[in-house]
């Protein structure tokens, strides 16, 4: 075994290969802020002022990464997220200036309410209950409005039932029936998510979100949640997070050989950033080998916020 592991030969060997096109790079977009504004618990990333996310995009290109997914910090909140429709919106206003500049950039959107309403949930609330159906015509006019704009991809992250199914109807009733859908088809309830929330602005205001997102202790879970939504029509789906579910990436392609996208999500990025920090462990090895682990358990695409880092050293 160890003839073929000689420096000049094993590099032809590598089973699995990472690229910076496997990488979709997240960027948040806050319309109250004029410059950036670094994101404390997540050293390193930033929430930036339209403009400046249209200039992250021409950085990244020139990195080799070719699609980013937005996530939007509005001006103004409500009880049903009405200014994640709004066609003046902070993502519609990106989307529109990043495509005139960078027409080659994969555009990507999170479909959701928790970053525009003001109890921070993920669909309508009533009496402390989060509504399924009543969620999903919202969901609809967002990813219409996301379309109109130019998205190339959207992605609904809210782990509604039925909302691949109302998001496809709402596209192709408008002519996008050439806009794809990437669910968060296997999104745990996890405690990963923390420096996200604080990123976004969409912690919730009471309750938690275990009534809508997946048990951590479920694995036959996520190919049902898997084969409902590729049923109702998603193109791509996705396992959150990704580092603590590699096993669910790995049985989500085994079982349904489609596209595949995995979310290293904020709290992995911030645990590696940390122990960095510390002197623990080497970052940029660490992180090349975290993302080279979710590829090879069969992720197609990486969401992850070391792309930028990563890119350089691929």
């Amino acid at each position: 075994m160890r003839r073929l592991r000689k420096d000049k030969i094993r590099p032809l060997l590598k089973e699995t290969k990472l690229s910076a096109e496997d990488l979709i790079m997240p960027i948040f977009v806050d319309e109250n802020i004029s410059s950036p504004k670094e994101i404390p618990s997540m050293p390193g990333y930033f929430r930036l002022p339209i403009d400046g996310a249209v200039k992250e995009v021409g950085e990244a290109l020139e990195k080799g990464i070719r699609a980013f997914i937005f996530f939007g910090i509005p001006s103004y909140k409500d009880e049903i997220g009405s200014s994640a429709f709004d066609d003046n919106g902070v993502i519609q206003k990106t989307l529109r200036k990043v495509k005139k500049d960078y027409e080659d950039a994969v555009l990507i959107t999170d479909v959701c309410l928790c970053e525009y309403t003001t109890h921070g949930h993920c669909g309508v609330v009533k009496d402390k209950v989060i509504l399924n159906d009543p969620t999903l015509p919202i969901l609809g006019k967002i990813a219409v409005s996301h379309a109109k704009a130019g998205a190339d991809i959207v992605a609904p992250s809210g782990m509604m039932d039925g909302m691949v199914k109302a998001i496809r109807e709402a596209l192709d009733e408008n002519g996008f029936e050439d806009v794809a859908i990437m669910s968060y088809s296997a999104k745990y309830a996890s405690s990963f998510y923390g420096p996200f929330r604080e990123a976004a602005e969409s912690g919730y205001a009471f309750g938690d979100r275990k009534s809508y997102q997946m048990d951590i202790h479920n694995s036959d879970e996520a190919l049902r949640e898997v084969e409902l939504d590729l049923k109702e029509g998603a193109d791509i789906v996705m396992v959150k997070p990704a580092l603590a579910y590699l096993d669910i990436i790995w049985r989500v392609k085994e079982k349904f050989k489609v596209p595949v996208a995995a979310y290293n999500v904020s709290g992995e990025y911030s645990m590696v950033k940390a122990a960095a920090k510390l002197g623990f462990l080497k970052e940029e090895d660490i992180v090349y080998e975290i993302l080279v682990s979710i590829k090879r358990a069969g992720a197609d695409l990486i969401l992850t916020y070391h792309a930028k880092e990563i890119a350089e050293v691929l």
